[in-house]
């Protein structure tokens, strides 16, 4: 096995820091908004793009910006507080499909501004529209989206 080069270990350390000082940044104004944290978004939003046939939760995971250890508990939450709606899987009648709601929407309306202003600052503020671009060229060469 070959050891990553230091230029390559320096890349992941950065790579992590800035993840989560900007995951920090996000959460911490979405809290300051009286917002849910940002899970919340996530689900709503891979619901809002599903569209009427909805997901199932495996789905739900896999389309996830974020990883989500404990989605059947948060799925739980947004479902109690009217958000998500499920309904028995018309292919086989034991799985669950989610959907999201009318006030599922609104809320994920209501975060966003508060999520686009923190992405703004964490990200946008140090980075010119051009090495903004050049990050995401190279992410990408890192994970190709999804197909």
């Amino acid at each position: 096995m070959t050891a990553p080069s230091d230029s390559v270990v320096r890349a992941w350390t950065r790579l992590e820091r800035a993840h989560r000082a900007a995951l920090a940044t996000v959460e911490g104004r979405l809290k300051e908004a009286g917002l849910p944290p940002l899970a919340w978004y996530d689900v709503l939003l891979e619901l809002e793009r599903a569209g009427a046939p909805g997901l199932r939760p495996f789905e739900l995971q896999k389309a996830m910006l974020l990883a989500q250890y404990n989605l059947s508990r948060l799925i739980d939450r947004l479902e109690a507080q009217g958000h998500v709606a499920r309904a028995a899987s018309e292919d086989d009648g034991r799985g669950q499909v989610l959907a999201i709601t009318a006030k599922g929407r609104a809320m994920r309306r209501k975060i966003w501004p508060v999520y686009a202003a923190a992405i703004e600052a964490a990200v946008g503020a140090h980075l010119s529209p051009t090495e903004a671009r050049a990050l995401g060229d190279l992410l990408e060469r890192l994970y190709p989206p999804r197909s």
